[in-house]
């Protein structure tokens, strides 16, 4: 967990992505605005060798500044894309991938419908644990719910705990919460006025809410 008043880092989740050649100068311009962390790369359909095409082409944009490139699944392509790690949706998908993975690279965990699957996933050996995602017909938890999540896991475990923000308005609530890296989805890339103003926005907020954040035991 984030000491209380250090800021949460960005985790940056792309859409769907094809060719990346158009791709690119928004997702530079995405990762010079804002504390970014790490890029969780989804992958449009595609045979395999279009697959690591695609994430070396974004790994040599990412990368280069210190910033990890993770696949959303896909952890049997991981090592041969130079990729960092892979995210996995449910336990069973985690514990599959983490014998690919570990210890060299990262193993991220997603789609923890539980507390249950959220300790079991920490006990399995995940590098972090994500709430808050959108499932693949777009439902994901209540705000209330995901910032309780959030809370316990930050309070309770050692691995990081990432808060997905489906809107700019949910940032400063999982910044109080505890998130140690805030996610931010598909309305970055469709911001009005661009991938760029909406990291910085997305980065001023979270600085600004953990700043205001009390201090356990109601110090200032």
């Amino acid at each position: 967990m984030n000491p209380q008043h250090t800021a949460p880092r960005l985790y940056l989740v792309t859409l769907p992505l094809g060719e990346p050649g158009a791709f690119a100068g928004e997702l530079e311009a995405a990762l010079a605005a804002g504390d970014v962390a790490a890029v969780l790369l989804r992958l449009a359909n595609a045979d395999e060798r279009t697959l690591i095409n695609r994430a070396k082409a974004i790994a040599a944009i990412v990368q280069p500044r210190e910033v990890a490139l993770l696949l959303d699944g896909h952890a049997e392509i991981v090592a041969r894309a130079g990729a960092d790690g892979a995210h996995l949706a449910g336990i069973a998908a985690l514990t599959a991938a983490l014998a690919a993975l570990k210890p060299e690279r990262i193993a991220g965990a997603g789609a923890l419908a539980s507390r249950h699957d959220a300790m079991l996933a920490g006990e399995a050996g995940a590098d972090y644990a994500m709430f808050g995602e959108p499932d693949r017909a777009g439902r994901r938890p209540p705000l209330d719910a995901l910032l309780e999540r959030v809370e316990w896991w930050a309070d309770v475990f050692q691995p990081p705990c990432i808060g997905y923000a489906a809107h700019l308005d949910e940032v400063a609530a999982l910044a109080q919460a505890g998130a140690d890296f805030i996610a931010l989805g598909e309305w970055v890339w469709t911001h009005a006025q661009g991938p760029a103003a909406a990291v910085a926005a997305a980065a001023a907020t979270a600085a600004a809410s953990r700043l205001a954040a009390p201090v356990a035991g109601g110090a200032p």
